[in-house]
């Protein structure tokens, strides 16, 4: 079974910083694009930011400058490094994998993966 994992979400002061990971584990032999997007309440899901495999960006343009997308291939593990955090930036947060090939034992297929999403409360 593939699962996405996040963790590192919080409460933070306006001006803070946090850094969340999103681990995606099972028989998994590559990702395409890997992101995050976050739902404040009583809006839609929004892109935050996305990384391909070969490490190319891409922000929304309310985060550009603060927030840095990375991923680490080798570990299937995407991270999104949170600075000058506002109180706009309270939602949860979902990582999202983008053509993930994996095995398993009735073949081998290629799917879409959410994580479970992770609270981020900015507040003083």
């Amino acid at each position: 079974q593939v699962q996405l994992v996040e963790s590192g979400g919080g409460l933070v002061q306006p001006g803070g910083s946090l850094r969340l990971s999103c681990a995606a584990s099972g028989s998994i032999l590559s990702i395409g694009a890997m992101g995050w997007y976050r739902q404040a309440p009583g809006k839609q899901r929004e892109l935050v930011a996305t990384i391909t495999s070969g490490g190319y960006t891409n922000y929304a343009g309310s985060v550009k400058g603060r927030f840095t997308i990375s991923r680490d291939n080798a570990k299937n593990t995407v991270y999104l490094q949170m600075n000058s955090l506002e109180s706009e930036d309270t939602a949860v947060y979902y990582c999202n994998a983008d053509d993930l090939y994996y095995c398993s034992g009735y073949g081998c297929y290629t799917n879409k993966y959410w994580g479970q999403g992770t609270q981020v409360t900015v507040s003083s």
